[in-house]
């Protein structure tokens, strides 16, 4: 007859977070992540999210998002990459730069980071020319470098923009439809 059930006195713990939840909080920031590396060259930007659309298609089992959608987006990814190599390189060599130059382009993105918005325009330009300056010391010349590089540079993250929203175009479309 009377079973000995045994009720609690105390409510019962909630339960942890959904690991999924996790990982489609991480995928996010690592979209979002990628989404500021477009512009903020110290990011691997549409690397960083394509990895955030692997996690998040990877966390959902990859039924929304399958092979096709995912191999799309890994060639745009491969795109971006080349897009980021050459975009500069044949800014600066269509007018004879040397590789001093596209190194001094290089170091000059970085240090206009710590400039804010005003270095990030200028950094590339100032970078350009410093490093051909230093190798022709022609300043004609060297501003020319400059501002082809400038623009090469300017032309790849306008490629890259529009490469990562592409991407998270498709993103969207696969994961809905």
């Amino acid at each position: 007859p009377g079973a000995n059930v045994h009720t609690p006195t105390h409510p019962p713990r909630p339960l942890p977070m959904d690991l999924s939840t996790l990982w489609y909080l991480l995928a996010a920031v690592l979209i979002l992540a990628g989404l500021a590396g477009v512009v903020l060259p110290a990011l691997p930007g549409l690397p960083l999210m394509f990895g955030g659309m692997l996690l998040a298609a990877w966390a959902e089992g990859f039924e929304r998002i399958g092979a096709l959608a995912l191999g799309l987006l890994g060639l745009l990814t491969l795109l971006s990459l080349a897009v980021d190599l050459l975009a500069s390189a044949l800014g600066a060599r269509r007018v004879g730069a040397g590789p001093l130059a596209v190194w001094g382009a290089a170091l000059g993105t970085l240090a206009g980071l710590w400039f804010g918005p005003l270095g990030l325009l200028l950094g590339p330009f100032v970078g350009a020319l410093a490093g051909e300056l230093w190798h022709t010391r022609a300043l004609l010349h060297a501003a020319h470098v400059g501002l082809a590089t400038w623009l090469g540079l300017l032309l790849g993250a306008v490629l890259k923009l529009a490469l990562a929203f592409a991407m998270l175009g498709l993103f969207v479309l696969a994961w809905f439809f």
